[in-house]
């Protein structure tokens, strides 16, 4: 008897129909996850930073509409999606990254965030998870003017007094800070380098726009041609994925200032432009060091 052939499209209602709408969904998932949700912002690689590793910052967010100032935060007090209040300088509203439950549409949440921020009455916060669409709620050519705060004392602007609950919380708050800086990159500046010092070792982040596998073919013909680096004392320690976007990671010299990694990063955002500018193959020393590369994954 010949072999009994399976149906290529399942019964409806089947168990075989059932398991593959799941791993269907699974896949669509995946796919979703893996999508860049601030795709399309000037300042996206600024806001995949503050939303994953920096620590304590704001920055004005020009949303449409607003008839008042809203600001980009990091983390609010309650780790709220949002909040209005009054303070000497008038009504603002606040628009927080890094919350209580991460959304899985981060995009729609931080529009959402920032409608409410915009429109909200003053007192209010918000803690369930909003929902807007990104590109019509804020200005995609906007850049990010990003304060870094050494503390979250910022917190209690315009709080007119401050019971001891509240001091407890931004207390805790700043026994857990750790230091922070923006490397200013100039003209030859791209995506967002970020300093960090972790108390043990200091690192550079460096969230780039450019897509991941050409990214990876990039940093594989820098590294075979030993110019992986950003100055003496650094070393390449891995990368990471965040938001849909590659962030390559370098160990420093935890004596060095923030600034004094500034010329050897703007160096490399040359090699890595060179590089990224480069479409032929990969030799098999690059695709070596591409391998290599792809198995130093870092977590945060």
């Amino acid at each position: 008897m010949g072999r009994r052939e399976r149906n290529a499209t399942p019964r409806e209602g089947s168990n075989r129909a059932e398991k593959l709408a799941a791993q269907r969904a699974r896949t669509e998932a995946a796919d979703a996850g893996a999508a860049r949700p601030f795709e399309g912002l000037a300042a996206e690689c600024d806001i995949v930073a503050l939303r994953n590793f920096v620590p304590s910052a704001t920055a004005p967010l020009t949303v449409a509409g607003a008839n008042r100032e809203v600001r980009l935060a990091t983390v609010l007090p309650g780790a709220a999606y949002a909040l209005v209040r009054e303070e000497a300088d008038g009504v603002v509203g606040y628009a927080a990254l890094q919350t209580a439950a991460r959304p899985e549409a981060p995009g729609a949440a931080l529009a959402g965030a920032a409608r409410f921020a915009a429109d909200a009455p003053v007192g209010e916060a918000l803690s369930e998870t909003p929902d807007g669409a990104l590109l019509e709620v804020l200005d995609a050519a906007a850049p990010l003017e990003i304060t870094v705060h050494k503390d979250f004392d910022w917190w209690l602007a315009g709080t007119a007094g401050t019971d001891a609950q509240t001091q407890q919380l931004v207390e805790h708050a700043n026994s857990l800070i750790t230091p922070a800086a923006r490397l200013d990159l100039g003209v030859d500046g791209i995506g967002a380098p970020w300093w960090a010092d972790t108390g043990s070792k200091a690192h550079l982040r460096w969230v780039h726009p450019a897509p991941e596998d050409e990214l990876m073919a990039a940093l594989a013909r820098v590294h075979a041609a030993g110019g992986l680096t950003v100055g003496e004392g650094s070393r390449f320690a891995g990368s990471f994925r965040s938001d849909g976007l590659l962030v390559p990671v370098f160990d420093l010299d935890r004596e060095s200032h923030p600034d004094e990694w500034v010329p050897g990063t703007v160096e490399l955002a040359k090699r890595l432009a060179e590089a990224l500018a480069d479409d032929s193959e990969l030799t098999a020393a690059q695709r070596r060091s591409r391998d290599g590369l792809r198995g130093r994954q870092v977590s945060l």
